[in-house]
C-alpha cells in the first residue's frame, strides 16, 4: 500500500482518486470546492477544503511523507505551477502535474514537477493509433513516440519462430507477450511459433508499428 496526496479534483483528479482507492492505496485529497471534496471523502483517508497556493497550507500536509503528490487543477496552469514548485521545495518525493497544453509540460518539468500528464492528448493518441489500423486493437502511449500496442500477428510472421524472425533486430519491436482465448503468455521463448490466433503485446516506436502494418 502506498500513500498519495491529490491536490485538485478536476475530472482527471476524480478518476485518479477512485482508481488509486480501488487499488487499496491511502489518499489525502485537497480542493477549494467543498462540494467536490464532500463527493470524494469516501475514497480518502483525509480530506481538506483549502487554498493550496498558500505555503502554510501545503506545509501542514507533510508533503515529504507521501509516495507521490498529484496536482490536478484542470486548466489552472498558474496555480499548478506554483503548487508543483512549492511541493518540491517542501521535500515531496515525486510530483506529477496535470496539463492541458504541450507548452505547459516544459515549464512544469523545469520548475518542480517530475512528470506531466496530458489526459486529453494521451486519450487522443490511444484512439488515433487504434482506429488508424484494423491490425491495432489498443495502444498505451509511453513517451517520445513510444507505446505499448496490442496487435494482430502479421500474416508474414505466422508459422515463424521468434528466433527465425529476429524481431527486435529486424523490426525494432520488443514482444512483451501473446494473448489469446486461453490468456496471456509473457516472456516468449526463441522457439515460440506465431499463429494467426495470437494477439501480440509489443512495445515500439509509432514509426515501427506503422511500417509493420503499412498504415
Amino acid at each position: 500500500m502506498k500513500s498519495f496526496l491529490i491536490i485538485g479534483l478536476s475530472t482527471y483528479g476524480v478518476h485518479l482518486c477512485k482508481e488509486l482507492a480501488r487499488l487499496d492505496n491511502e489518499i489525502m485529497i485537497a480542493d477549494k470546492d467543498p462540494a467536490a471534496v464532500e463527493a470524494m471523502v469516501k475514497y480518502s483517508v483525509s480530506a481538506k477544503i483549502c487554498d493550496c497556493t498558500q505555503a502554510e497550507v501545503l506545509e501542514s500536509f507533510g508533503a515529504d511523507e507521501f509516495d507521490c503528490c498529484f496536482v490536478c487543477l484542470g486548466n489552472n496552469f498558474t496555480e499548478t505551477l506554483e503548487i508543483s514548485y512549492m511541493l518540491k521545495e517542501l521535500g515531496a518525493k515525486k510530483v506529477i502535474a496535470e496539463v492541458n497544453r504541450d507548452l505547459e509540460i516544459k515549464f512544469l518539468l523545469r520548475n518542480g514537477a517530475d512528470e506531466a500528464v496530458y489526459p486529453e492528448l494521451d486519450a487522443a493518441r490511444r484512439i488515433a493509433a487504434k482506429e488508424s489500423s484494423d491490425s491495432v486493437f489498443d495502444a498505451l502511449a509511453l513517451s517520445d513516440g513510444y507505446s505499448v500496442y496490442e496487435t494482430e500477428t502479421p500474416v508474414k510472421w505466422r508459422g515463424e519462430t521468434v528466433k527465425s524472425l529476429n524481431v527486435r533486430a529486424k523490426y525494432n519491436i520488443n514482444i512483451l507477450a501473446t494473448k489469446n482465448e486461453e490468456g496471456m503468455r509473457p516472456m516468449l521463448s526463441p522457439d515460440y511459433r506465431f499463429n494467426g490466433n495470437d494477439h501480440l503485446i509489443v512495445m515500439c516506436h509509432e514509426d515501427d508499428i506503422r511500417r509493420l502494418f503499412k498504415y
